[in-house]
């Protein structure tokens, strides 16, 4: 599927309260299951969605710096809890609180990442989303991509070091 650049409606996706978006990638973070309540918020199509990387439902205005974080996390093989701001395929967007973990088989290789995603509170999504912001135009006011995501990442650390916490505690604390 060729990627087509999709602006940002302003509008939100409806995500009811007690819905679970589920996906599973293969270990390079291309989607191989995505249940009926993503397909319905992100509006695709199981076959327009298999195959294709995660990114596809980022939005431009996430920090790439907590998806750095995000794939870091899960290469230690540990799970991560966090704040997403994801894209829909018409531009319409939708808050989740992601928690994702390896898949492994059992020799205990992983062999994919397994991905359950809430509706988050709005006063929760209120409070994490000035950091981000701050992070997103640290990233944008870098030289390049590269050197964005880097002084994005060094934001990101100094921040949590100054308040004494892990990012996973961090949004614990909203």
């Amino acid at each position: 599927m060729a990627r087509i650049k999709i602006t940002p409606t302003g509008r939100e996706a409806p995500l009811g309260e007690e819905e679970l978006i589920v996906s599973k990638t293969d270990p390079k973070g291309r989607i191989v299951y995505a249940n009926d309540v993503f397909l319905r918020v992100a509006k695709f199509t199981a076959a327009e969605i298999l195959g294709q990387p995660h990114s596809i439902v980022r939005h431009p205005e996430m920090p790439r710096c907590v998806f750095k974080l995000f794939w870091d996390t899960l290469e230690r093989g540990e799970e991560f809890f966090g704040y997403v701001l994801n894209m829909a395929s018409d531009g319409d967007h939708y808050w989740v609180f992601a928690h994702a973990t390896p898949t492994r088989d059992a020799q205990g290789r992983v062999i994919g990442y397994h991905s359950n995603r809430r509706k988050p509170d709005p006063a929760q999504v209120a409070k994490v989303w000035p950091v981000y912001q701050q992070l997103l135009r640290i990233e944008q006011a870098a030289a390049d991509r590269k050197q964005g995501m880097q002084q994005g990442t060094a934001a990101l650390h100094d921040l949590l070091a100054k308040q004494g916490t892990s990012y996973e505690r961090f949004v614990f604390s909203l």
